[in-house]
């Protein structure tokens, strides 16, 4: 099986993460300058059989595109054109940042290192990765948009 790669894009900086070969469970790459993040991808694909790349959705809590949409989707335009053959999805992101800021407080982690944000970039992708494996095993296999 092939890799998914997960991505938490953002104007300056950006978190990736990538399952197992299994796409069993999603683990942070890091964090890396969005100016490079296309890059990035493309170098890892060329290392690493990547299956589906996820990219972070933020929506609103009506639903609606946020914002930042007007950056990510040019992003997502730049995958699509740029790597044809590796589906591009896109996955609800809402809450993940929040979500990662308490899973650094849960974890013990110092306020001095919790105010990185590259560390919260790259667990948001791990999140956003995670959450779009466990969407897409109750979906019977099938991807789910959240």
């Amino acid at each position: 099986m092939a890799r998914i790669l997960g991505i938490d894009y953002g104007r300056r900086r950006t978190g990736v993460a990538v399952t197992d070969t299994l796409q069993i469970v999603a683990g942070a790459i890091g964090t890396i300058p969005s100016h490079t993040v296309l890059q990035f991808v493309k170098d890892y694909i060329a290392r690493e059989d990547v299956e589906r790349i996820v990219v972070g959705h933020p929506l609103q809590l009506n639903g609606e595109p946020s914002e930042s949409m007007r950056y990510i989707t040019p992003f997502v335009n730049s995958l699509r054109k740029q790597l044809p053959d590796v589906p591009v999805t896109l996955y609800d992101e809402r809450f993940t940042s929040a979500i990662a800021h308490q899973a650094m407080i849960d974890g013990g982690m110092k306020k001095s290192d919790r105010r990185e944000k590259g560390r919260v970039d790259s667990i948001a992708a791990t999140i956003i990765l995670n959450d779009y494996l466990t969407s897409r095993s109750s979906q019977d296999g099938e991807p789910a948009t959240k």
